[in-house]
């Protein structure tokens, strides 16, 4: 979501050295995911045992994997542009990315939902 942000600055202010900000932030968040998918699987079959999962939990497993693909999608994307000297981000890869953002918030709502962290008022 940083990366985003960072894309949308330097866009606004034609600031090449935001836009090398974004990449290098979307580095880490790709990076990021792999702990993040791995611990979440782990705690799964930690907790419970394997079994299958219903509503919410299946739905937050099914997000995040989305989530980490997206990422991963969109690192890829501008890695490939950052090899192209001049090469410029499109309407189409920010609509991408604000889909990213999106789907992330998403996900991290609902893990926040299942944990009790956003437990509902009493």
């Amino acid at each position: 979501m940083a990366s985003f942000a960072f894309d949308l600055l330097a866009r606004w202010r034609g600031n090449r050295a935001l836009a090398t900000a974004a990449y290098y932030n979307l580095m880490a968040a790709a990076v990021a995911t792999l702990p993040a998918v791995a611990t979440g699987l782990f705690a799964w079959h930690w907790q419970l045992g394997g079994t299958r999962l219903k509503g919410n939990l299946r739905l937050h497993l099914l997000l995040g994997l989305l989530s980490s693909g997206m990422i991963w999608l969109l690192y890829g994307w501008r890695a490939r542009l950052q090899r192209k000297p001049g090469q410029h981000l499109t309407s189409g890869s920010l609509a991408a990315q604000l889909f990213a953002a999106a789907l992330i918030t998403l996900t991290g709502h609902l893990g926040g939902t299942l944990s009790g962290v956003e437990a509902p008022p009493s």
